[in-house]
């Protein structure tokens, strides 16, 4: 069974979707990119919040491949607390240079989640055994560009399908997201990632960077079955 990720950016609309139900509540910033990094203030005040009953997750932003500032980031974004720390994979210099040295910090107790593109190309078997490497927590498919489409406009159902079934074979947590819509969770239910993510789905008139719509979110809580798999980093694997 698939969880419910949903991505907020501010602590009102992080209290708004847990107490909906979301199963992971996900911090970034829609204004500054894909994974636009919140401030970490903002992200301290959302788990000191909602530490007892929710499991949070942030971004480190979207950087270059550049080793000291994403390790440097990623070190900052776990001292606030967030179960899980995501880190995007913009390019192959990400995947073959920085990815490998999150294993100093990944044996150190923080949970990172690799985040790969669909419409950024890369080698699913190659990128999730250095992940695995690495001692990561997990690995995922986002988009980059989301002007250019959903995740299942970039990959088959095929290739999305072994995505997950190697990722969970080498351990990892696994998560689906990418532009996606209500009409897509039926058709990626049944693929069995760990989390399915949404941020434009859950907004206002659809727009990534408005405020969460409260319909919106009940809608597409009734449509992914609650799981009892509990998503916390302890218990996730």
């Amino acid at each position: 069974m698939s969880g419910f990720l949903a991505s907020v950016d501010n602590l009102e609309d992080a209290i708004k979707v847990n107490q909906l139900g979301a199963d992971i509540i996900d911090l970034k910033d829609p204004k500054q990119g894909a994974l636009g990094g919140l401030n970490c203030k903002l992200i301290t005040e959302v788990v000191d919040q909602l530490w007892e009953s929710a499991v949070v997750s942030a971004t480190v932003g979207d950087l270059d491949a550049d080793v000291s500032l994403i390790l440097d980031r990623i070190q900052a974004v776990a001292d606030t607390g967030v179960d899980y720390v995501k880190v995007g994979m913009f390019s192959q210099e990400h995947i073959d240079i920085c990815l490998p040295t999150f294993e100093h910090h990944a044996r150190r107790g923080i949970n990172i989640i690799a985040v790969c593109f669909a419409d950024v190309d890369f080698n699913i078997e190659e990128t999730i055994q250095i992940a695995k490497k690495a001692q990561l927590k997990g690995i995922m498919i986002d988009t980059a560009g989301k002007a250019s489409g959903s995740l299942l406009l970039h990959k088959e159902l095929n290739v999305l399908q072994q995505f997950t079934n190697t990722a969970r074979s080498a351990g990892l947590l696994t998560g689906l997201a990418g532009s996606l819509r209500e009409t897509d969770i039926a058709t990626l239910l049944p693929l069995g990632a760990d989390y399915i993510g949404f941020r434009t789905a859950l907004c206002k008139d659809l727009s990534r960077t408005a405020g969460i719509s409260v319909e919106s979110v009940r809608r597409v809580r009734e449509l992914i079955p609650v799981t009892e798999t509990n998503l916390r980093p302890s218990a996730a694997l």
